[in-house]
């Protein structure tokens, strides 16, 4: 429900929580037109399947204050101006702590779109377990314009999980590439899930080393799609689904059934702003019951072990 502050700022009503977006006309995409107001819209709209990926984790905000062609910044310390029901948790870090924002309700998405936050990037772990994942993600990011290549490395990505009897699951990322995502049961450490995550990504590299590598220099990876495994590690976020991305276009990496990689059309930008409306309302999740789908990742370790071997 929308209303209007005295002043004439828009007012948004999330059940008790009431979000009055300031600026409401500030020019957020200025190639595209797309003001602060037609953002918070836009996570408003998706908030329904958004939520059931997201709510609970720590995230780090992409803040761009005055727009994606002013520059932006990440942003993990919660400010101190936030309203005490935007929830924190405590993160140890190297030589102190960060209260990151954990994101709960459409509220949230809303307010902190209101602070210039255009791109939600969700932990791999829940706020109640932080260094116990329950996902893994593999990114696929092409070096060149070579989409064929992202496509095959998916498909390889899922045999390999099929046969460690890992359930993936597939998203545009609103960039060049692709995500594959692993649900896992959460009852491992980062340290103890790290070599799977890194001998699933070497594995696709040896199955085609001409096309792929875990090189994280771009120095090192001429043409080849990084088969990026390194966000599997504690405090290390990937981005959310239905977020958007700071590029013209407004681009939103979008969850995707495994039917559509043969999709001609397909692309890791394929799904903009205006197109989500119809995605959320018209489609199933193609990612609804994930949870229920994980895994321990002990099993999968010692198969890959001996595979490897």
């Amino acid at each position: 429900m929308s209303a209007a502050h005295a002043d004439g700022r828009p007012e948004l009503r999330f059940g008790r929580y009431t979000v009055t977006v300031g600026k409401a006309g500030k020019l957020l995409f200025p190639g595209d037109g797309f003001t602060k107001l037609d953002i918070v819209e836009h996570y408003r709209r998706v908030a329904s399947a958004m939520l059931p990926h997201i709510a609970g984790r720590p995230v780090t905000l992409q803040r761009f204050p005055d727009g994606i062609g002013a520059g932006g910044f990440f942003q993990k310390q919660a400010s101190g101006h936030f309203p005490e029901w935007i929830e924190r948790v405590r993160m140890p870090k190297a030589g102190g702590t960060v209260d990151h924002v954990v994101v709960r309700r459409a509220a949230d998405l809303a307010y902190l779109v209101d602070q210039g936050t255009i791109t939600f990037h969700g932990a791999l772990s829940p706020a109640a377990h932080l260094d116990r994942p329950d996902r893994l993600v593999f990114d696929l990011d092409p070096s060149v314009d070579d989409f064929e290549a992202v496509r095959d490395g998916a498909r390889i990505l899922r045999e390999l999980l099929d046969d460690l009897d890992l359930v993936p699951y597939l998203m545009t990322t609103g960039s060049r590439g692709l995500h594959v995502v692993v649900p896992v049961a959460g009852t491992e450490t980062f340290d103890e899930i790290e070599p799977l995550a890194e001998g699933v990504a070497q594995a696709v590299v040896t199955r085609e080393p001409d096309r792929y590598t875990v090189a994280h220099r771009k120095a090192r990876r001429g043409d080849r799609v990084l088969v990026d495994w390194f966000r599997n590690a504690y405090a290390q976020t990937a981005v959310s689904p239905w977020s958007l991305r700071p590029r013209p276009g407004a681009p939103v990496a979008v969850p995707i059934p495994w039917g559509e990689l043969d999709d001609p059309a397909l692309s890791g930008r394929r799904y903009r702003i205006g197109d989500v409306e119809a995605l959320v309302e018209d489609r199933p999740d193609p990612w609804a019951g994930m949870a229920r789908r994980a895994r321990s990742t002990a099993k999968a370790r010692r198969r890959l072990g001996r595979t490897s071997g």
